[in-house]
């Protein structure tokens, strides 16, 4: 079946170059039909997924080649990338000093909200915590 031979070259083509858009442009299939295809084939679907997945992989296999090359290259940008990202001397630092009084009163609604904020600012799972939790978070 065509269409069968048309997918599996999609899937083939999608491991290389993992971008939709040019895949249906070589391989003459509509964006609206690829799209179809995975909603009505979840093999295809599971397929393209995991093509789409081995192809970014293959994307950063080269573009983390390049940079080391440039960095052989004595290439100052390039070196300067991977120290910051590569090496924690050289990568970005956030440095929180506080002073917290610390009383036995219970936390205001706005105190409470002010603290899950930051929390959450901090990535911090905030969810469920009481304000008991919070205050001992405070402490902390």
């Amino acid at each position: 079946m065509k269409k069968d031979k048309t997918k599996k070259l999609i899937i083939d083509r999608l491991s290389q170059t993992p971008i939709v858009q040019i895949i249906c442009e070589k391989t003459g299939v509509g964006r609206a039909t690829y799209y179809r295809w995975r909603k009505e084939d979840p093999e295809f679907k599971k397929e393209t997924d995991k093509a789409i997945q081995q192809g970014l992989l293959l994307v950063n296999d080269l573009a983390e080649s390049q940079l080391i090359s440039a960095i052989k290259d004595q290439n100052l940008s390039a070196i300067t990338f991977w120290l910051r990202h590569h090496h924690g001397t050289y990568g970005n630092h956030l440095e929180i000093t506080a002073k917290l009084r610390i009383q036995d009163e219970e936390l205001t609604p706005e105190e409470e909200a002010l603290i899950k904020e930051a929390l959450s600012l901090a990535s911090l799972n905030t969810k469920g915590f009481d304000n008991k939790q919070l205050k001992e978070e405070k402490e902390k």
